[in-house]
């Protein structure tokens, strides 16, 4: 299955493409040095193949390449940086 995540500043998501089309995304608002990520969605016919924590990574992999932190409100973010100690030195207080 061909997929990416891209970032999408315009609209403040990060976007997950499976082929040509969108299948996913997270919402999220810049601020000063960190990234605030609010909402996920992934569509419900791709649920359960790991996509979701795709995306995340894909997201949590550019938020540290741009060297800032994220605060995750949203519970499917938090709850993939629970669940994968390594990405939790990103994380920034709200």
């Amino acid at each position: 299955m061909d997929t990416r995540v891209v970032r999408n500043d315009q609209q403040s998501i990060y976007e997950l493409y499976v082929g040509g089309e969108r299948m996913g995304l997270i919402a999220f608002r810049d601020r000063p040095g960190r990234v605030v990520m609010a909402h996920t969605e992934v569509d419900e016919g791709l649920e359960g193949q790991g996509l979701g924590s795709r995306l995340v990574a894909d997201a949590l992999a550019d938020v540290r390449a741009r060297g800032l932190t994220v605060t995750p409100l949203c519970p499917f973010v938090a709850a993939y940086i629970r669940t994968h100690p390594e990405e939790v030195d990103l994380v920034a207080a709200p």
